[in-house]
């Protein structure tokens, strides 16, 4: 599995339809299952997003398109961060030539 951060910002038209943020949450959460990933934890953020998500998904391909349906909704704006764990770094660096 491949660990991604996704940092959200609201759009207009987010913010207009705040109300609805918590099934489209859950929505996310479910298309992230069905995906065969795992949605290790969302959060309500104040400052410069709105929200952090952290997912684990099979791979590359998978995360861009869930990015892509979420951002096609226009609720949202994100940045995606490809994350690895700090063993996976570790190696990433042991291995270095």
């Amino acid at each position: 599995m491949s660990h991604y951060i996704l940092l959200i910002k609201w759009t207009e038209q987010g913010i207009s339809k705040i109300k609805e943020s918590s099934a489209r949450y859950s929505s996310f959460k479910a298309s992230v299952e069905k995906a065969g990933g795992k949605f290790i934890g969302g959060y309500y953020t104040f400052g410069e997003y709105d929200v952090v998500i952290i997912i684990d998904v099979p791979n590359d391909e998978v995360a861009m398109s869930l990015m892509l349906k979420v951002g096609s909704a226009g609720n949202v704006r994100t940045t995606t961060l490809r994350a690895f764990t700090g063993e996976e770094g570790m190696k990433i660096i042991k291995d270095l030539p």
